[in-house]
């Protein structure tokens, strides 16, 4: 994402909010900033975006659960155990050649937290809630994403009630690999939204 960007990241008021609030309670000997920061990267980038890429590696490899994915999310993502709050009911938005889908929760911040953990600071920004609905095409550029102009972005309004996960296109060039492979390839960015899945050869988006 461009360093520019209107979209706040670790710097932002409400980031340094909570680290000040952290410092507090490690002087007092209430928390170990060492094991929250360890906690936070676990439910953010491992345990819940790794549930959700099982889930899109399984979508790509077994048309069957695909159908059932995209017909009755909730149910489907139960079948692999995945469930709980804040992701009670579910909707899976595919991603294909002529539409890119991206998730915004434009009241607050809801998310659902048993496929993708914890949300983004930037997902919880005032500035991408209201941008990703009024420019969503210049928000994703600042991911580094290029939408062409004959492929449709749909963006899709989280609530408490309804969540939605995006389900990546499959990049070329993975026919021969595992679904643990592919599950690889699947970041938690991609599943919002506003990157693609990543290439085999180089670890970059595709």
């Amino acid at each position: 994402m461009d360093p520019n960007s209107n979209i706040p990241g670790p710097g932002s008021d409400a980031a340094l909010r909570v680290r000040a609030i952290e410092e507090i309670l490690t002087e007092k000997g209430i928390i170990d900033a060492k094991a929250v920061d360890v906690l936070v990267d676990m439910f953010e980038h491992k345990i819940g975006p790794r549930n959700g890429a099982r889930v899109v590696a399984k979508a790509w490899v077994d048309a069957d659960y695909k159908k059932r994915l995209l017909v009755d999310a909730t149910s489907a993502i139960a079948e692999l155990g995945f469930s709980g709050l804040q992701g009670e009911s579910m909707v899976v938005v595919e991603n294909t050649d002529k539409v890119h889908n991206v998730i915004v929760c434009t009241l607050c911040s809801c998310y659902p937290w048993p496929t993708l953990g914890l949300p983004p600071v930037w997902y919880k920004s005032a500035a991408y809630r209201a941008r990703a609905i009024s420019d969503p095409r210049g928000v994703l550029k600042e991911f580094g994403t290029e939408i062409p102009a004959d492929v449709e972005v749909r963006v899709w309004d989280t609530t408490a009630e309804l969540r939605y996960l995006v389900l990546p296109q499959r990049p070329s060039g993975t026919d021969g690999m595992s679904e643990d492979e592919l599950a690889e390839l699947v970041s938690r960015d991609s599943m919002i939204g506003v990157t693609k899945a990543l290439e085999p050869a180089t670890g970059h988006e595709n």
